[in-house]
Parts: C-alpha cells; structure tokens; sequence
C-alpha cells in the first residue's frame, strides 16, 4: 500500500471539519491549514470548529493547526483541497512549495473560476503535478450527515489505484464505506453539474411545481450529464454509480444541499445577491453554471437544463418564463 505520509487538511468549512473528522478516526494525528489564525486559536480553545459543525468534537492534541500554507505544505505529503473553488487561487498566492512530488486530493465540487478548469487540471495545469499524484474524493456526502455518524458512501479517483486504495482505506469506518476508480475527470464534471442541477431543482421547488416535475427533472438532468461526461471523456463508465446519479439525486432532493437552497431562493423571486447574502455561504452551483456554459461552447453538448439555469442566474430571465419552456422540451 502507498504510504501517504502526514495528511493536511485544506480548509475550514463544513466540508472540511466533516473530512477531518473521518480522517481521525483513523490516523494517530492530523495537520490542517485555516487561513485565520483567529480562528485557530477559537477552535484550540473550544474544541470544535467555530464556525461549522459545532457539534463535532476534536481532540486538539492530536492535531497541528497552521495559517501558514507553505508550512503545511513542507510538512505534509498529502495534502485534501476542501476549499470554495473561487477562493483556491487566492489561497495558493502565497504558496512558495512546490507541489508536483506531493499527493493532491481535491474535494472541492467545483471549477476553479476565470480558469474554466475543474480542479485537477489546474493543479496539472499550474502546478504541474502529474496525474498519478492526482485524487478526487466524491459520492452523495453531507457534511451534516456525516458529522451525525449516518452512513455515507465515498469514491477516490486516481489513475494510480495503490494510492487511491490507500486514501479510501484511511476514509474508511463503519459509518464511512469507501471504493475507488480511475475516473477523475469524470468525477469531477459530475459533481460541477450536480451542483447546478440541484440549483434547477430549487428554482422548481420554488415555483411550487411537485414530486412529479422533480422526478422528471432528475432523470433529463443524469441524462444530460452523461452526454457531457461522454463528449469530454469517453470512457466506459456507469453514470448509475453514486459517484455520479447518488450525488446529483442527493444534492438535487436534499434540505442540506446549500445549491438547492440557493435555487429555491431564486424561484420565490429572491435576486442573485440577495441570496447570497442571505445564505452566508457558497453556493458553488452559481459559479460551476457559467463555467460549465463557456467550456460546453467547446463541446456543443445538448444541454438544456444548465442553459435554463445560466439564462435565469446570468441573464436575468424570468425563472417562471424559462422553467416553463424546459418543461416544454422534456418528454
């Protein structure tokens, strides 16, 4: 098995605490990076993280907190990206270390903006690590679910199946059930759609159209992202999997999902900066929508849903005006 070394986590949010938390049900100590300081010292203090999961308690000895990036970068040979995909440039500003001999997990269900690029390739791209230090953690994963202890099922994507075996290992518990698959690219399109198709099925919940609607919705929705999946990366995969159709279901029907909280703010008539405002947090859904249109102009892919939502959050277009003519090309 590949040896991951000191894992770091990288970042602070839900997600972030969530990942910890399984992290330390099996490693004996865990590094984890928090631009703030403040709020290091109020997680020290507490116990908990004070901003997210409050009710998950961690024990501080067992973990080496930085504000500094490139220190726990240079004491860490694994290294789990959980932040908002618009802020991992500003992040990596500062970063002096080089990355390209580290192991790279991204867990942030999102494009990096301005780049139109989901996370690996940026880190490819810009950083130059190669693909077999490459990882994406995916799969239907609330971080509220998960700090409850309810079951979850997660995927790690490497081309290098060792090390992608060995990450799932670490994830593994008996609430954490854990698989691997060499589908990174693929993964990570997936969870940039789910996201946006989660913010359609909040723009309909919104409007107050049923079960029925939603249920229609769902399945043009893993339609069209099977062909998405196929035209950018075509190989033989099953879009049935929970990394795929398990995420877009639970992202799409869930009260947890921040994206389709989001849309259901939008569809009661709430504009696009009053629902940020008053959600406190990222909705990554709003950014992967116009990402995924400027990179689908490259594939011409037959995607209808993301064009509603792009048309409703980007152009401004009634959301009643625009659902009812998706409504009109579904079958």
């Amino acid at each position: 098995m590949y040896d991951l070394g000191n894992i770091a986590v990288m970042g602070s949010g839900s997600w972030a605490t969530a990942i910890a938390k399984m992290l330390m049900e099996k490693v004996e100590h865990l590094h984890w990076y928090m631009r703030r300081q403040d709020a290091i010292d109020d997680f020290k203090r507490l116990e908990h993280n004070p901003s997210y999961l409050t009710s998950v308690h961690f024990d501080v000895k067992r973990i080496t907190f930085y504000s500094d990036i490139n220190e726990v970068v240079k004491q860490c040979q694994t290294l789990v990206f959980v932040m908002p995909s618009p802020y991992l440039k500003n992040h990596l500003k500062k970063l002096k270390q080089r990355l390209h001999d580290k192991f790279i997990i991204t867990a942030i269900k999102g494009i990096v903006p301005d780049e139109n690029l989901v996370c690996s390739e940026f880190f490819r791209q810009v950083y130059n690590v190669p693909d077999e230090n490459l990882a994406v953690l995916g799969g239907p994963s609330h971080a509220e679910e998960v700090a409850l202890g309810r079951l979850t099922y997660l995927t790690v994507g490497c081309s290098d199946q060792d090390k992608a075996r060995s990450m799932a290992e670490t994830l593994a518990s008996g609430y954490v059930k854990t698989k691997t698959s060499g589908d990174v690219i693929g993964i990570e399109y997936a969870s940039v759609l789910k996201n946006v198709y989660a913010i359609a099925a909040g723009i309909c919940n919104g409007l107050k159209y049923g079960d029925n609607f939603q249920s229609v919705l769902m399945s043009n929705a893993v339609q069209e992202m099977n062909r998405f999946l196929r035209a950018v990366y075509p190989i033989d995969r099953q879009v049935y999997d929970s990394v795929y159709l398990g995420d877009l279901l639970v992202t799409g029907y869930s009260n947890f999902s921040r994206n389709r909280v989001f849309g259901t703010m939008i569809g009661k008539g709430y504009s696009v900066k009053s629902a940020q405002i008053e959600m406190e947090m990222i909705a990554e859904g709003f950014y992967g929508t116009k990402c995924m249109k400027d990179i689908n102009r490259m594939y011409h892919v037959n995607m209808p849903i993301l064009d509603a939502v792009y048309n409703i959050l980007y152009e401004r277009i009634s959301p009643a005006i625009e659902i009812k003519l998706l409504t009109d090309s579904f079958r």
